[in-house]
């Protein structure tokens, strides 16, 4: 997501913070290359020219030009030019409204839009606890109701049942009556698309509308389109109400350019973004954070998130319970790294973190890939359940067995090894320091512990991964060496 303006703007910011000092040909001549990376990353050339012309002025402020680390508040600059423009706040979904609230989802065709309603169904039946109901009113796609009931049934959400040749309108009006009547919380309405914005598309959406006075209209857009999907919003935003944008397949969006003009050409806020296949793959679209990755800061807050959302209450307490009597097997080892590959996997993990975005594009640069991770689980499941529990007993004949049923080397063997031995060497540790109560105690007073590893970390957080990097933990080493190999 956003790859290549990111790569672009951290060259043009890590110039400027090698600077002691900035003049004002400094900075014109940064804006310069910012304003090509914008318009590379295809931004609307009216978004470009706003955001350069009022960071530029911000920019060449004696504020900033007499200050002692000039670099650092250019980039602060950006950084809040970028928030401004991607819409300020987190803008969530309206619901506040006597049951049931009406979302209606328009698009073109192509768009995603089914999906989409299915994923933000699953989220609000989830999240917000709210009963849910999903009508689809497209009669013109082949089996596209059909498509919407089978997702339903894959999410355990209802659907309205199909009624063969009802028209738009009239399923608007039935499901309208089902979700009063079955006491629904919230209905939402999968409307149809076309190839393009034409008059019959436009003039169904506003009947539906009419019927259905949804509280939120939002518009489904691809990414990918770039430009096009602006225009897209563009003829959509001056044809009906929209209250929010939906951005699909973020996931692969190198450049950016939609998401950067979406509000500043619409007015309105991108709700929520579409980033993998998954039915739980949709993120709250939050402007600082979103700002905070372009710029190569990370976002810790959604890495923690997400974290949470995938990693189980148990198998994190049993993992806590072993930390405190400094315990850690290889079955222990394997749980942490399948969380690492249900978190988006290294290149993922490493793009939500601070000061890694030179790491990630040394494991792009190296080959290194999320099969690494496969081959370490591959490892682990060669081994017997004895031997997982107690790695010693692993000698130079059952490490040929391993390599040989998982289909690496013993080379890779031992790297395994080397890790679990580093990661419950600093388990022990812990416990030496009197367990996880010792730990948070000494972070409480300020305290560092060397737990051992880079940046003298490494441990596995309880039901978390292998730490990374700075004071709360490193890449396991064995893994950060890999980093600089071939695969």
């Amino acid at each position: 997501m956003f790859d290549k303006l990111s790569d672009r703007l951290g060259g043009v910011f890590d110039r400027l913070r090698g600077r002691g000092a900035l003049n004002e040909q400094d900075v014109l001549l940064a804006m310069r290359e910012v304003r090509v990376a914008l318009l590379e990353a295809d931004v609307a050339l009216p978004v470009v020219k706003e955001f350069v012309d009022g960071v530029t002025q911000l920019a060449i402020g004696q504020q900033v030009l007499k200050s002692v680390a000039p670099g650092q508040q250019v980039v602060k600059i950006v950084n809040d030019a970028l928030i401004s423009i991607l819409g300020g706040e987190t803008s969530g979904l309206n619901l506040a409204v006597t049951p049931p609230a009406v979302i209606m989802m328009v698009g073109l065709q192509g768009s995603g839009k089914t999906t989409t309603t299915a994923k933000i169904a699953k989220r609000l039946k989830e999240k917000e606890r709210k009963k849910v109901m999903m009508a689809s009113l497209d009669v013109n796609r082949p089996a596209a109701q059909e498509q919407l009931e089978i997702l339903g049934k894959q999410i355990d959400v209802a659907t309205l049942p199909i009624v063969a040749g009802q028209l738009p309108v009239d399923i608007a009006k039935r499901a309208m009556q089902a979700a009063k009547l079955q006491a629904f919380d919230v209905l939402l309405l999968d409307t149809a698309g076309r190839l393009h914005v034409d008059t019959a598309l436009m003039a169904e959406m506003k009947a539906i509308a009419e019927i259905g006075k949804p509280q939120e209209t939002l518009l489904v857009v691809d990414s990918l389109t770039g430009q096009d999907a602006v225009n897209v919003a563009k003829n959509f935003s001056d044809e009906v109400n929209l209250t929010g944008i939906v951005l699909t397949r973020m996931d692969g969006d190198a450049r950016g350019g939609a998401a950067l003009s979406m509000r500043t050409v619409t007015g309105q806020p991108i709700k929520f973004a579409g980033v993998g296949e998954k039915m739980d793959a949709l993120e709250e679209f939050n402007p600082e954070r979103v700002a905070g990755r372009i710029l190569g800061m990370g976002d810790v807050v959604g890495l923690v998130e997400r974290a949470s959302e995938i990693i189980q209450k148990d198998d994190a307490d049993k993992l806590a319970a072993k930390m405190a009597k400094g315990q850690f097997d290889m079955d222990d080892l394997r749980s942490q790294l399948n969380q690492m590959t249900k978190m988006g996997g290294l290149g993922a993990l490493a793009g939500m973190m601070p000061g890694m975005k030179k790491a990630k594009a040394a494991m792009a640069a190296s080959g290194m890939d999320d099969k690494i991770l496969l081959r370490m689980d591959a490892i682990i499941s060669s081994m017997t359940k004895k031997e997982r529990a107690k790695p010693e007993l692993l000698n130079a004949k059952r490490k040929i067995r391993v390599a040989n049923g998982s289909g690496t080397t013993v080379q890779e063997v031992n790297k395994v090894m080397k890790m679990h031995k580093e990661m419950s060497g600093a388990m022990k540790k812990i416990k030496k320091m009197g367990g996880l109560k010792g730990l948070a105690a000494m972070f409480g007073k300020g305290g560092m512990p060397d737990l051992g590893g880079p940046s003298a970390g490494g441990p596995a957080m309880p039901g978390g991964l292998p730490g990374f990097g700075g004071p709360a933990g490193g890449l396991p080493p064995e893994l950060a060496k890999l980093m600089n190999k071939k695969h």
